[in-house]
């Protein structure tokens, strides 16, 4: 049986009217549409309510489904902790998710549950639901740091297993919109949370889910958003089927965006297979841009698929422009996929004989030895994206006014650490933010002193 609805809801605590003591009567709106969706969710009888929260657990690399047979929780965090709940999980519908993952070597499960108490990202819906309806169990799955991609392609493996169950089920994608609308909010205000509101209610008050997948990590980064994650997989969720979509909410009046939307399936349609046509344009687009880029880039692209297919280090080729066969430099060799970084290894000075050499190890490096990545597999070479910077020579500065986070990169060092940032990097806006990431990366404490050393670079696309 596949899943009968979907519900996009926020999750403020204040809208529980024991945290919000009052304040909840300026998000009125939303707690109208919210109640709309209990009452919907009452008419459903579902035997399992399955909850994604971008609260529950989370990892980097892994979606976590909260395991045992029982889970409780309060607002006590919030100033309400005789608001509580203790919820049945439905085990079983959970532990088949987890062997379809397992099935498929998918990073789902529900190894390392660091914290059992509910979050307020499952509460808050549940808050509203049990007013209405307390029948059924829940399933709670957290979010991870993996690709947008994953997330659909998790929904799918989600719906899969629903299907197979003949469980009766609704999905609950939890999870509030920018926090950065106003600046009187938590966290102030970015021109990117704004649009970003647009965007997302626009997207999802059409089902038109494919645009999900199409939304740039920084700018989410930028926009403070919370449930992007959480909504794409439940897009995934409705890969492959025609969507009723209808906008109920959505208000900015606290600087955090919150908008809610319903979502209930209707027949198979081909052409709503969001996530196979985004990847066979990233694939295309991949293949262009490879078949447009210098011999740098290439150079840095066949090292990288003979080690990944063959684990064979490449011969430098005779038809290489001089300058990569006469001077020597150090150079960085950095790996996108599907917008997401998956490798960066490089070299402050040369360690080969030449240009060529040097992007040869560092293509090796930056694909199998970047510790904070797993080793690229062969089925991941047509989505990557490639570049190469080639390093000027470094100079000592005195100070950070004479950094330029689009035309300098930086070293800095204390003693024996150093930490390193390339030049002109999404996300890095401003000196303050380039020093502290190579800081970091250097291991340098916050209160130990360190010198200053910019370097230019040629980058290759």
């Amino acid at each position: 049986m596949p899943i009968q609805a979907a519900f996009m809801v926020p999750h403020p605590p204040l809208i529980v009217p024991q945290v919000g003591r009052g304040g909840e009567d300026q998000i009125i709106e939303t707690t109208k549409a919210y109640e709309k969706v209990a009452d919907e969710v009452a008419a459903l009888k579902p035997d399992t309510i399955i909850i994604t929260s971008p609260h529950s657990v989370m990892y980097a690399d892994y979606f976590h489904i909260s395991p045992g047979r029982d889970a409780t929780g309060d607002f006590g965090a919030f100033g309400a902790p005789e608001v509580k709940f203790n919820e049945d999980y439905d085990y079983e519908l959970a532990d088949l998710i987890r062997m379809k993952a397992d099935s498929i070597d998918f990073p789902a499960g529900t190894m390392g549950e660091r914290d059992p108490a509910l979050d307020h990202g499952t509460m808050v819906p549940l808050w509203f639901v049990r007013k209405k309806y307390t029948g059924g169990k829940i399933v709670r799955i957290g979010l991870s740091g993996l690709p947008l991609t994953d997330h659909y392609r998790f929904g799918k493996l989600i719906a899969e297993a629903v299907n197979e169950s003949g469980k009766n089920v609704v999905f609950i994608a939890s999870g509030d919109l920018s926090h950065k609308l106003q600046s009187y909010g938590p966290y102030g205000f970015a021109k990117e949370g704004p649009e970003y509101d647009e965007r997302i209610m626009e997207v999802c008050g059409n089902a038109d889910f494919g645009k999900l997948l199409e939304f740039d990590e920084n700018f989410c980064q930028k926009a403070a958003e919370c449930g992007h994650r959480s909504f794409v997989i439940m897009a995934g969720a409705f890969d492959g089927l025609g969507v009723k979509a209808t906008k109920l909410s959505h208000q900015n009046v606290t600087g955090v965006g919150y908008g809610i939307c319903t979502f209930y399936p209707e027949k198979e349609d081909d052409n709503r297979h969001f996530l196979r046509d985004f990847e066979k344009r990233i694939i295309n687009e991949c293949k262009e841009k490879a078949d447009s880029s210098d011999e740098y880039v290439r150079l840095a692209r066949a090292s990288v698929e003979s080690w990944v297919k063959y684990h064979v280090e490449l011969d430098v080729p005779d038809d290489l422009p001089s300058d990569m066969l006469s001077r020597s430099a150090g150079t960085f060799v950095s790996i996108h996929k599907l917008g997401q970084l998956r490798g960066c290894i490089g070299t402050i000075a040369a360690t080969q004989d030449n240009i060529a050499k040097e992007i040869i190890q560092n293509g090796i490096s930056a694909c199998s030895r970047d510790p904070r990545f797993d080793p690229i597999t062969e089925d991941e070479l047509k989505f990557l994206d490639i570049s190469v910077d080639v390093l000027g020579d470094t100079e000592d500065i005195d100070s950070p006014d004479e950094l330029d986070v689009k035309r300098y990169g930086v070293i800095v060092s204390h003693g024996y650490k150093r930490g390193l940032l390339l030049p002109n990097l999404d996300g890095v806006d401003t000196i303050e933010q380039q020093i502290d990431i190579a800081r970091q990366k250097g291991g340098i404490r916050e209160d130990e002193p360190y010198t200053l050393q910019r370097f230019e670079v040629v980058r290759h696309y």
